[in-house]
């Protein structure tokens, strides 16, 4: 059966999501897994995965039931919804992108992005993000997340799908590329 991609619309996909994510937090993987597959930095409570599909479903992709990726949706409405978020949302007034700070630009944000090592080199990252543009593109003119610096796997992901390094950030003892798909090129 294919894989197939679509917006979270239960209880259980939410539940899957928070799955995959816990499988793949980079405090939960060997240094080698994190090198091969990549990783999830930030950790999310099921509590808040919930909050947020209240505001806008995020982006899954789904095969025979199981949850195999995702891409969390943040709209402008759910940007105070996590910490983590609210700080990353506040440095884009630093970053800027067509001489013009990101933070007064029309964006969403990408909260996390992950696909289970059984399902990677599939295309679901930008299967998921075409859905992603698909959906949000004619409300917003760019696509904006940060990239852990010692996650290249996904930095690579990011910049196939159509995404560029804008700039860079310091946060939680690591550094950050931030990255940009600007929907309207």
């Amino acid at each position: 059966m294919a894989v197939t991609i679509k917006f979270v619309d239960s209880l259980e996909e939410i539940k899957g999501i928070k799955r995959l994510h816990d499988l793949n937090l980079k405090k939960n993987l060997t240094p080698e897994e994190q090198k091969e597959q990549g990783f999830v930095t930030f950790e999310y409570t099921l509590e808040f995965l919930q909050t947020i599909h209240k505001v806008y479903p995020s982006v899954i992709a789904v095969d025979e039931g199981e949850v195999v990726g995702y891409a969390l949706v943040v709209t402008p409405e759910s940007k105070k919804l996590h910490p983590l978020i609210t700080a990353f949302v506040a440095q884009l007034s630093t970053v800027f992108y067509n001489g013009k700070a990101v933070y007064d630009s029309s964006y969403c944000l990408v909260g996390q992005l992950c696909v289970s090592k059984t399902h990677t080199g599939q295309g679901l990252v930008q299967r998921m993000y075409n859905a992603y543009r698909d959906e949000h593109a004619s409300h917003y003119d760019y696509l904006v997340t940060d990239v852990d610096s010692q996650n290249p796997r996904s930095l690579k992901a990011h910049l196939k799908t159509g995404f560029q390094v804008i700039g860079s950030l310091e946060h939680q003892d690591s550094r950050w590329d931030v990255v940009l798909w600007d929907w309207k090129q």
